[in-house]
Order: structure tokens, then C-alpha cells, then sequence
């Protein structure tokens, strides 16, 4: 049996917060879990860097682990305690509140800016996923890079619940604010033929303006690459930079187009890495880190 979420969230919280400010958050806890109101919640979810700040979230590869078991996706690593506790007092809250999706919209749009990073952290946590969509889709608007990621990276929800134009706008808008790619949660899953020939597009457009195309824009078009897409791959390969030319070389692998084998066939060193496993876009996107 999976300890729920919120037990989760309070324990790891108790492991580094003092006797009195862990008082305070299992009494919020208890009133917002017997007759939850919605000034309750609001005056909850802002006091608590107050009372509890903003330290890194402490956890290890067994909690990580108990997180994946209770919710599917769930991903917790990089969360700061008042994000733990935020998201631990939405999720206690949510079931008992009418029109809950109001109340989170509301704490969306005028919260801080911390409180929209713990409430779209929170997402996998929430009843009635659908209901929050149309917020969480605004949310993708925002000029906030840190805000964006809450909701595109180490989160199943987008790839659960985005239809495929708004997958896409998101995909899309991790480029243009140069926003990695590899935490998106189902990005090799939720690839699509549209998602690819719009990448390209993009890539036509960067080229033109003499400007870098980030090698890990190949993983979305390597699946569906043929006829001027594999041309694309080409141009990429060719390039000095050696991440660039691994990620054609991973894009070509997966290429229905017969043509691909031949290219990557002119990619010798490439191909063997990829076919042994030493390259992989988790090797790509650790380059790419390593660099930033």
C-alpha cells in the first residue's frame, strides 16, 4: 500500500523543520482537511515561507522512489519545503472546496511568484485535472522562465492533459526561451509529425538568422524525419559542433526514411556510440548542461 501524497510531503518536511513552524503546519493541515474555506487556504498558502522558508527540499533516491510509487511521474527533486508545504495544503484542501479550479486560477494569476511555481509543482497532486487545464495553458504564457518549467519540466500532468496544439506551444516555447528539453515529461512519447515539421521551421529560422539550433531540438523530429527533414539532419551532422552532429546521429536512428541509414551510415564514430549506448539524449542534455 502507497503512503498518500500528502503523508509524503509532511514527512519530508518534518525532517527539517523546527518544533514549532511543523505545529503550525499540521494544524493547517487538519482545519483545511475537516471544513476547508477558501480564505483559509489563501491565508495557508501565504504565510508559509513565513513560517517554515525556503530551503532546498533534502531528498534521496529512496523518497524520489516512494514519490514515483504513490504517483505515477511524480518527481520532487528540486522542490524547496515551501513548495512542499504549499503543495501538500492544496492537495489536503482541494477535495473539500466547491469549484476548486476557481480558487486555484485565483492563486495563479495574483499570487507571487513562488506561489505559481508551487501551485503548477502541485499539479500532479490535484483532483480533477481537467478542470485546472484552461489555467495551467494560461500559465504557459508567462515570461517567467522559472514559472514556465514548474509546469514543463519533471511533470506528468502537461503530457497527461495538454491536447496537441497546446503540447506543441509548449514544446515550442521551451526553445524560444531556451529552456531545456530533456526534463519534459513524455517528450519521446508525446512526439508527433506537426511538432516535428514545426521544429524545423524553427531551425530554418534560427539558421537564417545566423543564430545556434540547441542539439536537442533533433530529438522531436528524428521519428518522423523524411524527404527535406532528413536534409535538416544532414546539415546538422555536418556541423564542428559534436554535440550537434550526436543528436543527428540519434535523430537519423530513429528516422523511418531509408535515407537515414545512408547518412548515418557517413557518421561511423556517431552510429557506434549510438548503437552501444554511449550516446543517448540524456548524454546530449549533459552536455549541454555542462556548458551552460
Amino acid at each position: 500500500m502507497t503512503v498518500p501524497a500528502t503523508d509524503l510531503l509532511m514527512s519530508w518536511i518534518a525532517r527539517q523543520a523546527s518544533a514549532e513552524p511543523l505545529a503550525w503546519l499540521e494544524s493547517q493541515r487538519a482545519k483545511l482537511s475537516a471544513g476547508p474555506s477558501d480564505r483559509d487556504l489563501q491565508l495557508a498558502i501565504g504565510l508559509v515561507p513565513r513560517k517554515l522558508g525556503r530551503d532546498d527540499l533534502q531528498l534521496n533516491d529512496q523518497d524520489l522512489a516512494a514519490a514515483s510509487a504513490t504517483r505515477d511521474g511524480w518527481d520532487p527533486s528540486g522542490w524547496s519545503v515551501d513548495v512542499a508545504a504549499r503543495a501538500m495544503l492544496l492537495a489536503t484542501a482541494a477535495p473539500g472546496l466547491n469549484a476548486f479550479a476557481d480558487r486555484y486560477a485565483s492563486l495563479c494569476r495574483y499570487g507571487d511568484v513562488a506561489e505559481q511555481i508551487a501551485c503548477y509543482r502541485a499539479l500532479p497532486l490535484l483532483p480533477r485535472p481537467d478542470e485546472l487545464e484552461p489555467q495551467v495553458g494560461e500559465g504557459l504564457r508567462t515570461n517567467m522562465r522559472a514559472v514556465f518549467e514548474a509546469i514543463a519540466h519533471n511533470n506528468p500532468y502537461p503530457a497527461e492533459q495538454f491536447d496537441e496544439h497546446r503540447w506543441n506551444h509548449m514544446v515550442l516555447k521551451a526553445l524560444f526561451i531556451d529552456s531545456t528539453l530533456h526534463p519534459i515529461v513524455g517528450l519521446d512519447r508525446r512526439a508527433n509529425a506537426d511538432l516535428a515539421r514545426i521544429l524545423c521551421d524553427y531551425a530554418h529560422e534560427r539558421w537564417a538568422a545566423g543564430r545556434v539550433v540547441t542539439p536537442e531540438l533533433w530529438r522531436c523530429v528524428g521519428p518522423f524525419a523524411s524527404a527535406a527533414m532528413i536534409d535538416d539532419l544532414v546539415r546538422a551532422a555536418d556541423s564542428d559542433d559534436a554535440l550537434s552532429k550526436g543528436a543527428a546521429a540519434l535523430a537519423l536512428r530513429a528516422a523511418p526514411d531509408a535515407r537515414a541509414a545512408y547518412v548515418l551510415s557517413e557518421l561511423p564514430d556517431e552510429a557506434a556510440a549510438v548503437a552501444s549506448g554511449a550516446l543517448t539524449w540524456t548524454t546530449i542534455a549533459e552536455g549541454l548542461a555542462q556548458r551552460a
